[in-house]
């Protein structure tokens, strides 16, 4: 993986590259959505750094240390572990990487514990954190670090992504999940998974059914959006055991892991099904307006030409404001899924029914 390899991130591409070409700095923070390629860029540049590609990517060359959270959190003993390691010299290189991923995780102690290693590093280190969002980091760590941003991918680049993976997919086919990816090349390989694609028809069922099925229960519509959750967080999980077998953690470290990575791959499937439901009722819109070229969900243009009257496209609107609406409140705060969920369900029948949602 080198930068040229970074797909359509030509700001950070461009940044990492005069870091490397004048001089690295002692502190980087790459920041922006999972599933864009932070992850890569950050080893790429530790291995630009450390002059060994091999050894970097296989996270075995003895100048670099990598610290990924282990449960919800990156905890205090984790960086003075980090800070012991810190102090000692270069093995083989000039310089010594340490790639902080999930930093956006670290909590209040272990962010105040890393400030100071931020402030005066020896002048051998480069560290290199790497962060989904910078609201939960303080501004102390922020401004003591070169930011690099990443940004969501056009859909150009997930359509070269997709031919590249599944060369048998139709242009239609290919455009469609390119844009229900949302700019994120993990999303994208998911929705190459049978089951996954067999839930997105699900999920646009239960989208036409709020203003299509009077029948519809909403606490059944919640379970299934949390029922995939959880399906996705259990295969996650099960792909993680396979991968910890050969790591030899204590226990207690691989169940902590293990928890995380379960969660957290629940978490991104309900903050994605809410962003594929919203996506239907804005593509209600915009179809209504005429505009069906613009529309996400190329490949359902039929039914989307069936539900999208005039008439429809006014609660449609109100409908997607109030699907994001839950979206930035679970993704913000920690509120219970199910019930946020049946809640944003009941709200949207009484949209499309013509009551005002209280």
């Amino acid at each position: 993986m080198t930068f040229a390899d970074l797909p359509d991130q030509p700001e950070a591409r461009r940044l990492l590259a005069a870091a490397v070409a004048e001089g690295a700095a002692h502190a980087y923070l790459l920041h922006g959505p999972a599933g864009v390629g932070k992850r890569a860029a950050a080893r790429a540049f530790a291995a630009a750094v450390l002059g060994d590609e091999r050894r970097v990517l296989a996270g075995t060359h003895p100048d670099l240390f990598t610290l990924e959270a282990l449960g919800d959190m990156i905890r205090i003993d984790e960086i003075r572990a980090l800070h012991r390691d810190l102090h000692m010299r270069p093995y083989e290189a000039d310089r010594r990487v340490y790639l902080i991923l999930d930093a956006h995780l670290l909590n209040d102690d272990a962010a105040d514990a890393l400030l100071k290693d931020l402030e005066e590093p020896p002048p051998y280190v480069v560290i290199v954190l790497v962060a989904d969002e910078l609201g939960p980091l303080p501004p102390t760590i922020l401004s003591r670090c070169q930011l690099v941003p990443f940004r969501r991918l056009p859909e150009r680049a997930v359509r070269a992504h997709l031919a590249e993976r599944a060369p048998g997919l139709s242009e239609t086919e290919a455009r469609a999940l390119a844009r229900a990816s949302g700019g994120r090349l993990d999303r994208a390989e998911r929705l190459l998974d049978p089951d996954a694609r067999v839930w997105r028809d699900e999920l646009l069922r239960l989208a036409r059914a709020t203003y299509g099925d009077p029948a519809l229960e909403p606490a059944d519509a919640a379970e299934a959006v949390l029922q995939a959750a959880r399906a996705r967080g259990a295969a996650a999980k099960a792909r993680a055991e396979e991968e910890l077998e050969t790591m030899g953690l204590a226990p207690r470290e691989a169940e902590q892991r293990l928890r995380r990575v379960q969660r957290g791959a629940e978490r991104d499937e309900l903050l994605a099904s809410l962003e594929e439901l919203a996506s239907w009722y804005r593509d209600l819109v915009v179809v209504a307006a005429g505009a069906e070229q613009a529309a996400v969900h190329a490949d359902q243009v039929d039914a989307l030409r069936e539900d999208a009257t005039r008439e429809r496209a006014v609660d449609a609107a109100a409908a997607a404001e109030l699907t994001r609406g839950v979206w930035r409140e679970l993704e913000e705060f920690n509120l219970n899924p199910s019930l946020a969920l049946e809640a944003l369900f009941v709200r949207l029948k009484r949209t499309f029914a013509g009551v005002v949602p209280v």
